[in-house]
């Protein structure tokens, strides 16, 4: 039960805080310029936190624990379709309104892993 929680008290706020920084109210103009090799980078630390994640913990039981497992596995992929073509993710990505909805269910999601990770355990 400790790992699950050891990896939730990152992965929670640094969505958080990831997704809001992203977000079009906050950083208007953050994908106006991207560029392949910054799309390069951020998949390959995509990747690697996944990859990470998944090595520690490949839980997949009914309970909150699976969630961080899929998150792993969300990120390695992101992060290889980054990787791989990152000019298509490059002209394929529009910040509208529709990426809103996405970005809250994220936000909802870190909100949902930290309050698990760092709420006290019932014995």
């Amino acid at each position: 039960m400790e790992k699950p929680r050891s990896i939730a008290k990152i992965v929670g706020p640094t969505l958080i805080v990831m997704v809001f920084s992203e977000m079009r109210f906050w950083n208007p103009t953050l994908y106006d310029t991207q560029i392949a090799p910054l799309i390069y980078l951020n998949g390959m630390i995509l990747f690697v936190a996944g990859l990470a994640i998944i090595t520690q913990h490949h839980i997949w039981v009914y309970g909150w624990q699976t969630l961080v497992t899929i998150i792993g596995y969300a990120f390695m992929l992101i992060g290889l379709l980054r990787m791989l073509f990152p000019e298509i993710q490059k002209t394929a990505f529009k910040n509208d309104s529709s990426i809103m909805i996405l970005e809250v269910v994220l936000i909802l999601i870190g909100v949902f892993l930290t309050w698990k990770a760092y709420s006290p355990i019932k014995k």
